[in-house]
C-alpha cells in the first residue's frame, strides 16, 4: 500500500493570519526558498499553520523541539491532526543517562549509567521503519535527531521483506531473525520475540505496540501473512506484505560484525602500542580490558554495551563524513520544521562541543578507543549541509534565522479566538511585593492564576515563602524539577490547586496557561539575557492565552531591551484591535484541556501512582505480569481491561 497523502482532522478552518502565512511558506517552498521563518504570536496557531502546511505540500517532515515537554505537545496535536498518519516520536529512550566522563584531578571514572524506557524505544524504532517505509510520516524529535544511527542504507538491507507467494526458506529466516537481534521463545508475548512451530513463524516487531505477525510457510513460500494477537494467539486479518525491522538501530549483520570485530582489535593493538611507548602502563591495560570485554560480547550475542562508540566500524563510513543521523532518514524532498528556533538553533551548535571535549579525556586516559569520537552529534555546519528545506518558527527568532531567512520572514499576529496581546504596565521596584500580593487577590477573587519571573532562585525561594506565610496557594518551579513533576505542577495552577506560580527562566517558551491572566515581572529593567527583549517578549506572551491579561513590569527605569519589547507588543495589540473592529470579533480566553484530568482512557491511578517516568515503568510491568496471568486462562475480559490500562500508560510516554 503506498502512504502518500496527508489527511489533515479539525473542526475549523484557518482564520486569523493562518490562512496568509499558510499561502506564503508554501509558495516559498514551491519556489525553492531553503529557509523560511513563521513569527507567530503566542496563541496564533502556529502549530496549526505547519499542520496545514504539511497537508497540503504532502511531505515527509521533521519537526525538532528544544525539550520533551515541547515535544510531547506537538506530538499530540500532530497525531490529533493525522490520526491516519504515521506520526512519530523520537527522543533519548533513556528514562534517565549519566555519560561516560573521567575527572582527572580526582582520578574519578564515572560510568554509562542508564535505564532504557523500552516504550521510547519503540517509538523510536517506529519512526525510522515509518521514514524508510511511507511517505506519509510526520516526525517530532528532539535534539536526538542529530545523533548517530545506523546507517539507512544498512537499515534497508537488513529488514526482513515478506510476502505473499515469496519464495523463503525457514531456516533463512530463524537464521535473519537472530541477525535482527529477536529472541527466540515458546510464546511471542514481547516485543523482537518469534516463535517456531512446525511451518508457522509467529514474530512479535520490535516497533509493534500490540500486534504480532504471523508467517504460514508452504513448499519454500509465504503461503499466507496475518495480523495476531500475541497474546491469545488468534489471527487478526490477513496482509499482503511486511517488512520486519531490527530490534535496534545499531543491528548489523554477522559479516559486519566480524569485519568490525577484525578492524577495532587491529586499532586496540596499535593505541596499546602508543600507549606502552609512552609508559601510560594503566592506561593501556584498562583500555586493552575494556575494549576486549566489548569484542567478547559482540561475537557471542551480537551486540554489546556502548556499541554506538564502534558506529565508524559497524557503518564503514569514512570517518571525515559526519556520522548518520534521523536527517539522513529523511527523504531529500523532506520538510524540516525548528520550533521555538531562537532556543533549538543554539542547542544544536552546542551539541558537538560538549561531546567531543568530554571523549577525549576518555580516550586520553584509556577508557576508550580513539574511534569513538566518531560517535558523535553532528556539527553545526554539517547540520546546515544536511537539512532539507527549512522554516523555522518563533514569537521571537533570532539573527542566525532571520539572516537566513531573508526576505522569507511571514508574521502571523492575529489570533483566531481574537485575543489580543496583553497590557503592558511598569510600576517601581520598591513597592514590587506588595503591589504583587494586591494583584493576586484581585486574581483570586475571579478564580484568575499568576505567574511571576524573578532573576534568582534565592529570591524565588524568598517570595515563595513570604506568599505561603500569607496563605496563598504557591508553587515554585525551578531547573531540579523532573519533567514529569513540571508538568504536574503546571496542572495543579490550571486547575486551581495553586493560584500563583514562580520561576525565573523556566516561564517561557511552550507554557500554555490560559487560566493565567496576570505575568509578574520582577527586576525587569537588569541587564542580561533573562531581561533581554527576546525573553521579555517570550514572558509577556505568557498572558496572551486570556482575555484579561496583564503583564506588569517592575522597573525603576525604562531599558532598550524593555522599550523595544513594550513596543513590539503594542504595535501587535494595535493591529489585533484593529482586526477585531472590521471583522466584528470579540475575543475570548484559550480553552485547552488540563493533561492530567481523568478520563476513561486515564484511569485515577495514573495521578496517583506515576509522577514521574520510573513509577511509570514500574505500573506498567505490573500490569504486564497480570496480563500474562490472565491470558493464560484466555480471559478475554480481563485481557481488553489491562490492555486498555496498559494503552493509556503507554500514552503517557510522551508527556514525560
Amino acid at each position: 500500500m503506498a502512504y502518500d497523502s496527508f489527511i489533515l482532522h479539525s473542526k475549523y478552518p484557518p482564520s486569523g493570519d493562518q490562512p496568509e502565512a499558510i499561502a506564503r511558506l508554501i509558495q516559498g517552498v514551491q519556489n525553492a526558498a531553503t529557509h523560511q521563518t513563521l513569527q507567530g504570536v503566542t496563541g496564533s496557531g502556529k502549530t496549526f499553520t505547519m499542520a496545514n502546511i504539511i497537508h497540503r505540500l504532502k511531505k515527509p517532515t521533521l519537526i525538532l523541539a528544544h525539550n520533551k515537554t515541547l515535544a510531547s505537545q506537538l506530538y499530540s496535536e500532530m497525531k490529533a491532526f493525522f490520526p491516519n498518519n504515521a506520526v512519530e516520536y523520537f527522543v533519548s529512550y533513556y528514562d534517565y543517562y549519566q555519560p561516560e566522563v573521567y575527572i582527572p584531578g580526582s582520578d574519578r571514572f564515572i560510568r554509562k549509567d542508564s535505564a532504557i524506557n523500552e516504550q521510547l524505544e519503540r517509538l523510536r524504532l517506529s519512526t525510522t521503519k515509518s521514514l524508510v517505509e511511507r511517505r506519509d510520516t510526520i516526525v517530532v524529535a528532539s535534539v536526538s535527531a542529530i545523533y548517530g544511527l545506523g546507517d539507512p542504507a544498512d537499515y534497508r538491507a537488513i529488514q526482513i521483506p515478506l510476502t505473499v507467494g515469496a519464495m523463503v526458506d525457514k531456516e533463512e529466516l530463524v537464521s535473519r531473525l537472530y541477525a535482527l537481534q529477536y529472541t527466540q521463545c515458546q510464546k511471542t508475548i514481547e516485543r523482537a520475540t518469534f516463535r517456531v512451530d512446525g511451518n508457522v513463524v509467529d514474530i512479535f516487531p520490535a516497533d509493534s505496540e500490540y500486534k504480532a505477525i504471523r508467517v504460514i510457510l508452504g513448499n519454500q513460500t509465504v503461503e499466507r501473512l496475518q495480523w495476531m494477537d500475541p497474546i491469545l494467539g488468534k489471527a487478526l486479518e490477513d496482509i499482503q506484505h511486511y517488512r520486519v525491522s531490527p530490534k535496534t538501530l545499531y543491528a548489523a549483520s554477522r559479516s559486519q560484525l566480524l569485519a568490525a570485530r577484525e578492524s577495532i582489535q587491529l586499532e586496540l593493538e596499535k593505541r596499546i602500542q602508543a600507549l606502552t611507548a609512552e609508559s601510560r602502563l594503566t592506561e593501556a591495560s584498562r583500555l586493552f580490558e575494556r575494549t576486549m570485554h566489548d569484542l567478547d560480547m559482540m561475537r557471542d550475542f551480537g551486540y554489546c554495551s556502548g556499541m554506538e562508540n564502534y558506529a565508524s566500524y559497524l557503518n564503514k563510513r569514512d570517518v571525515e563524513l559526519p556520522p548518520t543521523t534521523l536527517l539522513d532518514y529523511l527523504p531529500k524532498d523532506g520538510l524540516l520544521f525548528i520550533d521555538e528556533s531562537h532556543v533549538m538553533i543554539p542547542q544544536i551548535s552546542a551539541m558537538y562541543k560538549s561531546d567531543q571535549s568530554r571523549k577525549e579525556t576518555l580516550i586520553d586516559y584509556g577508557f576508550r578507543l580513539p574511534s569513538a569520537q566518531h560517535n558523535r552529534p553532528i556539527m553545526f555546519s554539517e547540520f546546515e549541509k544536511l537539512k532539507p528545506q527549512t522554516i523555522f518558527v518563533s514569537a521571537t527568532p533570532g539573527a542566525y534565522e532571520l539572516k537566513r531567512s531573508g526576505n522569507h520572514v511571514v508574521e502571523q499576529i492575529i489570533r483566531p479566538t481574537g485575543l489580543l496581546d496583553p497590557v503592558i504596565d511598569i510600576r517601581p521596584l520598591a513597592t514590587q511585593v506588595d503591589d504583587l500580593i494586591g494583584e493576586i487577590q484581585n486574581r483570586i477573587q475571579v478564580d484568575e492564576r499568576v505567574l511571576v519571573t524573578t532573576l534568582t532562585k534565592r529570591s524565588a525561594e524568598s517570595l515563595e515563602q513570604h506568599l505561603k506565610t500569607l496563605g496563598i496557594k504557591v508553587g515554585y518551579i525551578h531547573s531540579d524539577v523532573k519533567t514529569s513533576d513540571r508538568v504536574e505542577i503546571i496542572d495543579s495552577l490550571r486547575r486551581g490547586d495553586i493560584d500563583v506560580l514562580i520561576g525565573i527562566n523556566l516561564l517561557r517558551e511552550g507554557l500554555d496557561i490560559p487560566e493565567a491572566s496576570l505575568i509578574a515581572i520582577f527586576d525587569a529593567d537588569h541587564a542580561g539575557f533573562l531581561r533581554s527583549k527576546q525573553a521579555l517578549i517570550q514572558i509577556i506572551g505568557r498572558a496572551a492565552r486570556n482575555v484579561n491579561g496583564l503583564a506588569v513590569l517592575y522597573a525603576d527605569k525604562v531599558t532598550p531591551a524593555m522599550q523595544q519589547a513594550i513596543a513590539e507588543s503594542n504595535g501587535r495589540r494595535e493591529r489585533q484591535i484593529a482586526y477585531n473592529q472590521i471583522h466584528s470579533i470579540t475575543p475570548a480566553s484559550s480553552k485547552r484541556k488540563i493533561s492530567s484530568e481523568v478520563t476513561p482512557l486515564q484511569p485515577a491511578y495514573e495521578t496517583s501512582f506515576c509522577r514521574n517516568l520510573t513509577e511509570l515503568c514500574q505500573r506498567i510491568t505490573a500490569l504486564e505480569g497480570q496480563l500474562l496471568l490472565v491470558s493464560a486462562e484466555r480471559d478475554r475480559g480481563a485481557i481488553d481491561d489491562i490492555r486498555q490500562q496498559l494503552d493509556s500508560l503507554y500514552r503517557q510516554f510522551i508527556f514525560i
